[in-house]
């Protein structure tokens, strides 16, 4: 019997053990750190938070949900809607709670993982699966004199709810997802809000509402009618490719509604010009609000676009010398997503370290597999963001990819899998230059990026061709422990 280990209990890590066990493997577990299930909509409670890919494809395929109360649902629905999958689908008893996964090493005598978990204990299984995805650890900007502020300070994704924001002077620091959510939530009560931008957004409209009663009964009752909604919204979101990855001047309609709305939604020509982003379109994410805009025109809040030098006990202080006082410093500054599966430590065979391996950036074949770490998968790996679609579609492709390897490992057609150098690198060169025509490669900063310029983050064509090229485990892309004559190359045994 295969054994897995699954780490984290998102998206990836809870259809990754549904997958497997309608498959038949039903020796696993899942690490969860935290005491709930949830990934990101567990951890990430700010005010206002929620989703910016519609809730009818923001769902797994094989749990669909016809009651989404809205037509982006907000993050605690979302979080429900994971435990309700975790508990109806059998998977709650699978996960280990409070214990986090410090490090996993591959025994090669034993061709098993073995884990060193938070609770002193190790374990051992023969497949690992690393369901930690991109943004799982907050990134805190490197701002001195941050340490020495004597008001409060947290970040958006570990928001203090015991720290009221009513009648207080705020700084918040960033200007990326989570702000244009949170910013408008907290706005209105504060004394003074100061927004501190280092570069601006491009901001569209969000086409979002309440689904009424009678819509979610239909979605419910009418044969095909939800299905029907899942494939409208995810061609709608595919056809943005053509932008986004192909040819970047197929976005002028987007560039075209962004100003419109610019400059409908900001009368002030002033503040107008310190909105208005000087990058290209797409080159960061763009995001979605109907109240970002009206919110920084809030008689308490003031937009700031000088860089911040320093920070003293009791105010920001930018570098034009002014000091703007504050007792409460929010950080919308995003997360480490460029240090993949930090700060677990992995070690594969040889015992080479994985992130020695990534010091000049994560990469993995199809952003599933690494060389020299046999049945270690990596899901929302590197080099599979998107800027155009559901990264659920992204995930369940890797999922069923994975769920082949697995079959055949338990039919004992192979002890391991390991990936072909060459054929990762061949992937990876392939990757690399696509994603230089892309909107991406638009010259701008972003989390995308490591400090060295490479892009770690995004699939750089649809999500079609990724579907596709997972469609089908090729075993002549694996080093595969077992004889010649029981697994001939080429042969798909999944």
């Amino acid at each position: 019997m295969t054994s897995v280990a699954i780490i984290g209990t998102g998206f990836g890590g809870i259809a990754a053990a549904v997958r497997l066990k309608r498959s038949g493997v039903t020796d696993l577990v899942l690490f969860e750190r935290a005491d709930d299930v949830g990934g990101v909509w567990r951890e990430n409670t700010y005010p206002g938070a929620a989703c910016d890919v519609m809730s009818h494809l923001y769902s797994l395929s094989f749990a669909p949900k016809a009651d989404w109360s809205r037509k982006f649902a907000p993050q605690a629905e979302i979080h429900q809607y994971l435990r309700d999958v975790a508990r109806d689908l059998d998977v709650m008893r699978h996960v280990r709670f409070s214990t986090e996964v410090l490090a996993a090493a591959f025994d090669e005598a034993e061709n098993r993982w073995v884990l060193s978990l938070s609770t002193g204990e190790e374990h051992r299984a023969d497949v690992l699966i690393a369901a930690t995805g991109q943004l799982s650890r907050p990134s805190r900007p490197a701002v001195p004199g941050l340490e020495n502020f004597r008001g409060t300070v947290f970040h958006s994704a570990q928001w203090n709810h015991e720290h009221d924001l009513s009648g207080r002077r705020v700084a918040v620091i960033g200007t990326g997802a989570s702000a244009i959510q949170f910013v408008p939530a907290v706005a209105p009560a504060t004394a003074s809000l100061t927004v501190f931008q280092r570069s601006a957004p491009y901001v569209l409209p969000k086409p979002d509402g309440d689904y009424s009663e009678r819509a979610r009964s239909a979605y419910a009752r009418v044969p095909g009618l939800l299905r029907l909604s899942r494939a409208r919204i995810y061609a709608t979101n595919e056809l943005r490719s053509l932008g986004v990855n192909t040819e970047p001047r197929l976005l002028f309609a987007h560039r075209a509604r962004f100003r419109r709305y610019l400059r409908e939604a900001v009368p002030d020509a002033g503040l107008r010009a310190r909105l208005t982003p000087t990058d290209p379109m797409g080159c960061k994410r763009i995001l979605m609000s109907n109240d970002w805009y009206r919110s920084l025109q809030l008689p308490q809040v003031e937009v700031v676009t000088e860089p911040i030098s320093g920070v003293r006990e009791q105010a920001v202080v930018t570098a034009d010398g002014r000091e703007h006082e504050v007792d409460t410093i929010v950080l919308g500054t995003g997360f480490a997503a460029t240090e993949f599966l930090l700060p677990m430590r992995v070690t594969g065979r040889g015992g080479r370290d994985l992130h020695e391996q990534w010091k000049d950036g994560a990469r993995a074949h199809l952003g599933t597999v690494v060389p020299g770490f046999p049945n270690l998968f990596v899901l929302y790996g590197p080099n599979t963001n998107l800027g155009h679609n559901s990264i659920i579609v992204m995930l369940e492709a890797q999922i069923g990819w994975v769920v082949q390897a697995v079959r055949l490992l338990r039919r004992g057609a192979a002890r391991t899998l390991e990936v072909r150098p060459e054929v990762a690198a061949g992937f990876d060169a392939w990757v690399q230059e696509r994603v230089g025509h892309t909107v991406f490669a638009g010259g701008c900063r972003s989390w995308y990026l490591t400090a060295s310029g490479r892009n770690t983050q995004n699939w750089p064509a649809s999500t079609l061709t990724f579907r596709r090229r997972l469609r089908r485990l090729r075993l002549d892309e694996f080093v595969v422990d077992a004889p010649a004559e029981l697994v001939p190359a080429g042969e798909e045994r999944a």
